[in-house]
């Protein structure tokens, strides 16, 4: 389980590694065009129900950490599938992979 660590905020965020490393594409994208939007997500199990969003700007520091110390191979559907969240009025929201059962991982 990675952790996104937002501003000087003592709360990370938890987010499955695989995932994380999918939205840090996306975030970095947006970021580096010096872009604020929103980042939303529906709470996993063992979780309050609910959802959260958080509000990314580029002056604000952000960490992506991982547990795992090998990067993941990157499904570019799926990296497409979040940035397409990007032309609605939400922001990023953090959707399931998308897996094509005709590729091999």
């Amino acid at each position: 389980m990675g952790s996104l660590i937002y501003g000087n905020s003592t709360s990370p965020i938890l987010i499955d590694d695989r995932a994380l490393a999918h939205l840090k594409v996306v975030i970095a994208i947006k970021l580096r065009r010096q872009e604020s939007f929103t980042l939303s997500w529906v709470h996993k199990d063992g979780e309050a129900p609910g959802r959260s969003t958080i509000w990314l700007h580029p002056s604000i520091p952000l960490r992506f950490v991982f547990d795992e110390t090998e990067p993941p191979t990157l499904n570019p559907d799926w990296i497409a599938a979040l940035s397409h969240t990007l032309s609605s009025t939400g922001g990023v929201c953090l959707v399931d992979e998308i897996i094509d059962p005709t590729s091999e991982k």
